[in-house]
C-alpha cells in the first residue's frame, strides 16, 4: 500500500507540496536536520552495540588454577584438625555428662 504511494513522481511532488503546505517552508530544513541527526546517533549506537558484543564474546574466560597452593592446603588441615578436636571435646564432654564450656573450645583448637 504504501509502495503504491511513491511508485510516481506525482505522488512524490504532492506530497512534497502537501508538507510543506502544512509545515511551513521554514520548519522543514530543521526538521530534516533533526531527523538526520537522530539517524546518524542510531547508527552509531547499533555500531556500537555489536562492537561490544563482538568484544564480549572473544573475551577469554577467566584461568582457574587447577592445583591449590600450599598455604590453601595448610589452611584446610587446620581447619580439618580443629573441627576433630572440637569434635572429640564434645565426645568426651557427652561421655562425662558435663557441659562443654568456651576454654574447652579454644584447648581443643
Amino acid at each position: 500500500m504504501i509502495g503504491d504511494l511513491f511508485d510516481s513522481p506525482w505522488k512524490i511532488l504532492i506530497v512534497a507540496v502537501v508538507l510543506i503546505v502544512l509545515f511551513g517552508s521554514k520548519k522543514l530544513p530543521d526538521a530534516a536536520r533533526s531527523l538526520g541527526k537522530s539517524m546518524r546517533i542510531l547508527k552509531t549506537e547499533v555500531q556500537d552495540l555489536h562492537h561490544d558484543e563482538k568484544a564480549e564474546t572473544e573475551k577469554p574466560a577467566p584461568a582457574i588454577t587447577a592445583q591449590p597452593t600450599q598455604q590453601h592446603v595448610d589452611q584446610l588441615q587446620q581447619q580439618i584438625q580443629d573441627l576433630q578436636a572440637k569434635t572429640s571435646a564434645a565426645e568426651a564432654a557427652k561421655v562425662s555428662g558435663a557441659p562443654i564450656t568456651e576454654t574447652q573450645h579454644t584447648q581443643a583448637g
